[in-house]
Order: C-alpha cells, then sequence, then structure tokens
C-alpha cells in the first residue's frame, strides 16, 4: 500500500492493479502501520453480502464544472488530465433487487425482507453528492456505446483494474476504461 496527496489536498492509501477485498486490505493496512481505525473495527455486525446489477453512473460536479460541461458540450477533465471519473449510482430500484435476489437464493420459499437499506452506508449509495450540487446519472450501457463510438470506431471499450483507494472513510475500487488501441494501461490486470 502506498500513500500520495490527491488534487483536493487530502492523503489517500492505494493499491495499483488490484481490488482487495476488506481482509487484504486490511492485511496491507497492517503493513504500513495504517492509522485508518474504522478498517480494523471488530465490532463491525455479520451483514448479508448481495450482488448489485449496478446500471448507472454519475458525475458529481460544483457549478463552475456545470459551466464547461455546458460550454464544452461534454465531459473533460479540466486539470489537464486524461482521466474523466463517474461512480457507480446504486439506485432504490438495486437494492431492492439485490435484496429479492438474496432472498430467492439464500431463503428460498421464504417471504420476508433483508432491509439492506440499513447496510446501505457508502456515499455509492446516497442520493446526495459529497462533490458538488448538481449530478449528471446515465445508464451505463449508454456511456459505453457513446465512448465505443467516439474513442474505439465503434468496437468494445476495455475496462482494466487501476486500483483500490482508502480515503478516511471510504474504499473506491476504481476501473478504468479505455480504447483497445490505447496501451497507456496495459500493464493493469483485465476487469473479470
Amino acid at each position: 500500500m502506498e500513500r500520495r496527496t490527491n488534487r483536493r489536498r487530502s492523503e489517500e492509501k492505494y493499491v495499483e492493479g488490484k481490488h482487495l477485498k476488506l481482509p487484504e486490505l486490511k492485511e496491507a493496512a497492517r503493513e504500513v502501520n495504517l492509522g485508518n481505525d474504522y478498517i480494523f473495527k471488530n465490532n463491525i455486525p455479520e451483514y448479508p453480502q448481495p450482488q448489485f446489477q449496478v446500471s448507472f453512473l454519475k458525475h458529481d460536479t460544483i457549478a463552475a464544472g456545470l459551466y464547461g460541461i455546458r460550454q464544452d458540450g461534454g465531459f473533460r477533465n479540466p486539470y489537464g488530465e486524461s482521466l474523466v471519473w463517474f461512480s457507480l449510482s446504486v439506485r432504490n430500484e438495486d437494492i431492492e433487487a439485490a435484496e429479492r435476489k438474496l432472498m430467492e437464493e439464500k431463503y428460498p420459499g421464504m417471504n420476508g425482507q433483508i432491509n439492506l437499506m440499513r447496510f446501505a452506508t457508502s456515499p455509492a449509495f446516497s442520493p446526495k453528492s459529497r462533490l458538488g450540487h448538481f449530478r449528471f446519472t446515465f445508464p451505463l450501457e449508454e456511456v459505453l456505446k457513446a465512448y465505443s463510438q467516439q474513442f474505439c470506431s465503434g468496437g468494445q471499450p476495455v475496462m482494466r483494474v487501476l486500483e483500490t483507494v482508502l480515503h478516511k472513510k471510504e474504499i473506491v475500487y476504481v476501473v478504468v476504461v479505455h480504447s483497445p488501441d490505447d496501451q497507456n494501461f496495459s500493464q493493469y490486470p483485465l476487469l473479470d
């Protein structure tokens, strides 16, 4: 695990080229004497492990970002970097669908609810933005189709595991999407 300061001047810890599950992340954090107490808490209750079929992405921005998007007619990195950041948008419908699927798989024939909403405390589940007052939400399929047409000559974009980032109270799993012709990310593993 390495450390760096991000653009917002916050320190973050990261592991490049891997998406670490919580036990692996704890081990990596121990190796560097990480001071994030929350990751080592043992009072985390057993929780269901649903699979979310997320089909939307979101991009949160401030007023200056909104103005830039309008002026440019699209999204770009205002700092001259090549990456544009989107996050998963987990909607209430996604949570309810995951809950139904989990009930069918774990407790077939039983009526009831698991109430996944009480476990959905990550910013990914929040309808509020932490990064500005303006949010754009797009179907994932549409974003990939537009990317394919604009950057891949109609071919399939390539998805790779870029890193796992540990913030003060959030774990971020970063996937990079790029053109098959772009070899700048070939050192990273393909997303399964």
